[in-house]
């Protein structure tokens, strides 16, 4: 299924949109389920949009009750590092509107054992979501981002969370960036409602042209195609430079 694109005329203006585009579906999955089950994403660009929510008049359009937070990757780093994805979060959104301290839901990354840290977020999605053995979680909306590598949460070129096809959540090595993250999998990216890349700058667009117009699905961004939802690629003209 061919991604929706949608182009916005700069950072400014990518960052409304993307705001807009939380909100409405915030208030949609609240309507519908009596809930918003959403993961975010860490880097600066999302943090534009999160700055926007925190503040009247989206915040106010929004039941933060409703809202489960979860997230798509995290550094192994604890909840207070500057590298946190967690923390990016807390400080540009969470700390800002009133959402339950419940209904928050961070990997445990400073564990010193990252595959018991994978593990436990396995158990929160069950858990929030009522799965059986062998279920997956629907999340509403996943917002994700692209690196220059093509990689996107933490699932990066040449690793082996590319090949998993049962876990939730795993402990991911990263060779590009000598480092262990934990991140979520294919097989619950696929499963979203709508999945929302977000991407800006021309150094985005050759990576961009690879995956969007050729398909290229050595590049693991390439690889996410929600089953039964929508893919939706929200990035500004700069990035969007070869597509046309």
């Amino acid at each position: 299924m061919a991604p929706d694109i949608e182009i916005a005329e700069n950072p400014e203006d990518l960052f409304r949109r993307a705001a807009r585009r939380f909100a409405d579906a915030a208030k949609d999955a609240a309507r519908r389920n009596g809930r918003f089950a959403v993961a975010l994403s860490g880097g600066s660009t999302p943090k534009g949009f999160y700055d926007l929510l925190a503040q009247e008049p989206l915040s106010l359009e929004i039941d933060w009750d409703k809202c489960r937070f979860f997230w798509g990757d995290e550094r192994a780093v604890p909840p207070d590092d500057a590298r946190s994805n967690f923390r990016m979060a807390r400080e540009a959104l969470l700390s800002h509107v009133p959402v339950p301290e419940a209904n928050v839901h961070r990997f445990e990354a400073e564990l010193p054992d990252l595959e018991e840290a994978a593990r436990r977020y396995e158990g929160v999605l069950s858990r929030e979501f009522g799965l059986e053995d062998e279920g997956l979680p629907r999340f509403d909306q996943i917002w994700l981002g692209v690196g220059p590598d093509g990689h996107t949460a933490s699932l990066f070129p040449g690793s082996r969370a590319l090949d998993e096809a049962e876990r939730l959540a795993c402990a991911n090595w990263a060779p590009s960036q000598n480092a262990w993250r934990l991140t979520l999998t294919y097989p619950v990216l696929n499963r979203a409602a709508e999945a929302v890349f977000l991407a800006a700058g021309e150094e985005k667009a050759d990576i961009l042209r690879r995956i969007i117009k050729e398909g290229d699905r050595r590049l693991p961004a390439a690889r996410v195609s929600p089953d039964g939802g929508r893919l939706l690629w929200l990035i500004d003209r700069a990035a969007a430079k070869f597509l046309g």
